[in-house]
């Protein structure tokens, strides 16, 4: 892991809040997550930041020499990303577009769509597995937009100046391995998972599995994640019959993968899509939203398992 801005940031905030708990909850992390982040920190930094206590934490001797320079380095930056996002704010067509995105299937969508608006313009994009870097990228102009996501109880802070619009909600529905007996089932309940290994995220991740975690708690089931894992090899994980996990219900069935609904679909998942209100894109903003609901539709078109269970619970 190298050292980044985001980093700096978080030792900032726990030295302000004098405590993990509370800088955990200003950064919407879980505090096991933000603890482990600063554990790899440390290591990158290599020596102890804070010393911990039960009334929370204080900086250490070395900490406090990072700290200095942090508060040095973090207003410059900041400065300095205002004043070159300002610049490229302008009233004429963008010349370069920067494009985000969590794992959806979105992104292919929204470059169209750029691409349809502003033929011109030069596309880039970058994936993330956390929505919350994204759209303070979109904030400090350091991306022109991106597809984020967000759950029940757990909904994603716009940082001032950015304009978040809904694209759909969907249920979460459960990948099995392909051989599981409940693959034979056109919906599973949740009960029936009740003994199965999970894989999920991370928990300093994305608050995702948070949300996993106290939902299925209220209704009287736990979340055993014994594989901490996400895209490629979470999939690997499942394929070989070593997990199950939740996944969004546009995920189209691969290979050894079996995709079901959940009876009574107890968790779902918002699409979101992001734009800085004076940035580039703020005039094509609405154009886009409708281009990327488009995109939605075509990604639920290519999910059978999604399309048969549209029909059994249109109204």
């Amino acid at each position: 892991m190298e050292l980044e801005l985001r980093h700096l940031r978080i030792i900032c905030s726990i030295a302000e809040s004098g405590s993990l708990t509370r800088a955990a909850a200003s950064l919407r992390l879980t505090q096991p997550g933000l603890s482990a982040q600063l554990t790899r920190i440390e290591r990158v930094l290599g020596g102890e930041l804070f010393s911990r206590a039960q009334s929370g934490v204080v900086p250490t001797a070395f900490g406090e020499v990072v700290l200095s320079r942090a508060r040095a380095v973090l207003p410059t930056v900041d400065e300095l990303l205002g004043v070159s996002a300002l610049a490229a704010r302008t009233d004429g067509p963008p010349h370069r577009v920067r494009l985000g995105s969590v794992n959806a299937p979105l992104l292919g969508g929204l470059i169209t769509a750029v691409r349809k608006h502003h033929p011109e313009a030069e596309i880039s994009s970058r994936g993330q597995g956390c929505p919350v870097p994204l759209v303070e990228d979109v904030a400090d102009g350091r991306l022109e937009a991106a597809v984020v996501g967000d759950s029940p109880g757990y909904e994603l802070a716009a940082p001032p100046g950015v304009a978040v619009a809904p694209i759909a909600t969907e249920p979460l529905f459960v990948a099995l391995p392909a051989a599981h007996p409940l693959a034979a089932e056109e919906e599973v309940a949740l009960a029936d998972l009740a003994e199965e290994d999970w894989a999920a995220p991370r928990p300093d991740n994305d608050r995702i599995r948070e949300y996993w975690s106290s939902t299925l708690l209220v209704l009287g089931h736990r979340l055993r994640v014994v594989h901490e894992a996400e895209g490629r090899l979470l999939l690997d994980i499942v394929r070989h019959g070593h997990a199950v996990s939740f996944c969004q219900a546009t995920f189209e069935e691969v290979p050894g993968i079996a995709v079901r609904p959940i009876v009574g679909s107890p968790l779902s998942y918002r699409h979101l899509l992001a734009w800085h209100e004076e940035g580039p894109l703020a005039a094509s903003g609405p154009a886009l939203v409708r281009d990327v609901v488009a995109a939605y539709e075509a990604a639920c078109g290519r999910s059978a398992v999604h399309r048969r269970w549209r029909e059994r619970h249109r109204p």
